[in-house]
């Protein structure tokens, strides 16, 4: 019986010594269907520069640009109901 697979995280944060394997873990996860999600950070520790990468799944963008949009939806039907409170 195969193991059970384990769900992809939505959002990864991928950080380490600015090598090539630094690199090839961010090519892997592109590979697994994972986009960048804003720009690389880069610091210096005394010794080595580390490096940061953000990478989501596009369907996590797409649920929240839809939660977004449905919060967004509320408030201004909510501020439609306030603005004629109290009028005949």
């Amino acid at each position: 019986m195969p193991e059970p697979t384990e769900e992809k995280l939505s959002y990864r944060l991928i950080t380490g010594p600015d090598t090539r394997d630094f690199c090839e873990r961010i090519h892997s996860a592109l590979a697994e269907g994972y986009v960048l999600h804003g720009s690389p950070a880069a610091t210096f520790n005394g010794t080595d520069v580390i490096v940061a990468q953000a990478v989501v799944l596009p369907a996590a963008i797409a649920n929240a640009d839809a939660a977004v949009a449905s919060a967004v939806d509320q408030l201004e039907s909510d501020d439609d109901e306030a603005a004629f409170e109290g009028h005949a």
